[in-house]
């Protein structure tokens, strides 16, 4: 990319404008350049969702809470700011994930850290989308919550002398269907 002389320091030419609402590249631009900006996009979209919410929990921290004033200097509702300093507070920045967006974050937010990680890994490793991480936590909450019944009802049965039986449970909704009798 072509460099000018700015101020004594050499910096890359702008091949491209953005916008609020578009990017519009040079007529000239080559792929490399192309492939470059597209870099930079993905992370400008992956990432500002935590610059955001750094931005309000220091802004927090310091001035005390601000959503209103701050809604009207992004544009963004006080509800979604509310959001973005909640998950931005949730991870360490050592802990965030540079391959994984926000949303990923902001879907295992509230679980514990150890949950956490364990689900960022599985995200990461197995390229989940935010929907496919959505339902695999719906999915793992099904199962322990069926396993608890399950270990209820044979505690149960079991408490009152009478032969324990296996219930069949659905494995995407957690219904159980029993395939005994508790007579």
């Amino acid at each position: 990319m072509p460099t000018v002389a700015e101020n004594g320091n050499l910096v890359k030419a702008s091949r491209a404008t953005i916008s609020d609402v578009a990017w519009c590249a040079a007529e000239d631009m080559s792929f490399s350049e192309w492939l470059d900006y597209g870099r930079r996009l993905g992370v400008m979209g992956r990432s500002a969702g935590w610059w955001i919410g750094d931005w309000l929990s220091y802004g927090n921290h310091v001035f005390g809470e601000r959503y209103v004033r701050a809604s009207r200097i992004t544009g963004y509702d006080s509800q979604t700011l509310m959001n973005m300093a909640y998950v931005a507070s949730r991870f360490d920045v050592s802990r965030r994930r540079g391959k994984l967006s926000w949303s990923h974050h902001a879907e295992i937010a509230a679980l514990e850290p150890e949950e956490q990680d364990y689900w960022l890994e599985r995200a990461e490793t197995d390229r989940l989308s935010v929907r496919c991480l959505r339902e695999g936590i719906r999915r793992e909450r099904l199962r322990r919550k069926a396993e608890d019944e399950a270990a209820e009802r044979e505690s149960r049965v079991t408490d009152e002398g009478a032969q324990p039986h296996d219930d069949m449970v659905c494995p995407e909704c957690g219904h159980v269907f029993p395939t005994g009798s508790d007579e």
